[in-house]
């Protein structure tokens, strides 16, 4: 079986395909069911328990990640054996741990080297310890949103795009996309989108790229995380956080990040574009990048 760009949608005899051929289709069909289970998951916890617009109960919320957690992976594995006709392969859960670790290790340093950076242009500094009692909260919020966002963002977004266009469109439209959904979070600016567009999204799809599993931008976006919030107390897309160590941010917007946090600052977008340019090229030499294209269904 080739695969080759079709202008027709339906076919006859033996040569015609499942409707689920056409990628737009699935595209629109995965990121509707499997945003509805994760917006459902933290919605209906808040409804229950009366706490919309308020500080969720710690134990409810880490319940709640854990479910949308559980729910996305198994959601998306059936999607793919349903429509696609395949094992995922991009998510085999057997063969989860070294990626996940070799990403959660690489999102780790990056940040360490980003704060380090910033340190160096004397906007931030270590004031003390911190607090344990959010690191519970940090971790599971840490767990949920690189699940979640690596499953909608690379596996639906980049992946199909990917197939229907190539992989330079797809790194494209994915960042941009990544970019304007943070745009919403509070503090954010059009810098922090543009950064988060430029140094999550190229990063994360070059991690997929690279390694073609979703376990190693999971981990990625996880250490990344959780050592910005959970570790250094530092604001994560917005959200502010209380983690191990106390930190101070001060100075420049584009140095700090501002309100929005490290990620919206140059130090960090620096960092994360370097090491996609590094991921990206050894995608290349694996025979990884895929061509431009212009097709509509997978044949």
């Amino acid at each position: 079986m080739t695969n080759s760009f079709s202008g027709d949608a339906m076919t006859t005899g033996p040569e015609r395909r499942s409707v689920w051929q056409l990628w737009p289709l699935r595209l629109v069909f995965f990121f509707l069911v499997l945003a509805t289970i994760d917006i459902g998951c933290m919605v209906v916890p808040a409804v229950l328990t009366h706490s919309v617009g308020k500080h969720a109960d710690p134990v409810v919320l880490m319940g709640a990640c854990a479910v949308a957690v559980v729910l996305m992976i198994l959601t998306y594995r059936l999607l793919v054996q349903v429509t696609e006709r395949r094992s995922p392969d991009e998510l085999q859960i057997r063969k989860s741990v070294l990626p996940l670790a070799a990403g959660a290790v690489i999102g780790i340093g990056l940040f360490c080297l980003a704060y380090a950076a910033m340190a160096f242009c004397g906007v931030v500094s270590i004031t003390g310890f911190g607090t344990t009692a959010g690191l519970g909260v940090a971790l599971a919020t840490s767990i949920y949103a690189a699940v979640g966002e690596e499953i909608i963002f690379r596996g639906v977004i980049y992946r199909l795009f990917e197939e229907g266009f190539g992989t330079f469109a797809a790194i494209v439209v994915s960042g941009a996309i990544f970019g304007l959904i943070h745009a919403f979070n509070p503090g954010a600016t059009l810098v922090s989108t543009l950064a988060i567009a430029f140094e999550a999204g190229i990063l994360l799809a070059a991690a997929y790229a690279m390694s073609r599993s979703l376990w190693l931008p999971i981990g990625l976006h996880f250490g990344w995380n959780f050592t910005e919030g959970g570790i250094f107390s530092a604001a994560v897309s917005g959200g502010h956080a209380h983690g191990l160590i106390a930190t101070t941010f001060s100075g420049p917007p584009l140095l700090t990040g501002g309100a929005f946090g490290p990620e919206a600052s140059i130090p960090a977008v620096a960092v994360c574009v370097a090491a996609a340019l590094v991921m990206l090229v050894l995608a290349a030499r694996r025979g990884e990048w895929k061509p431009m294209r212009f097709r509509f269904r997978f044949a």
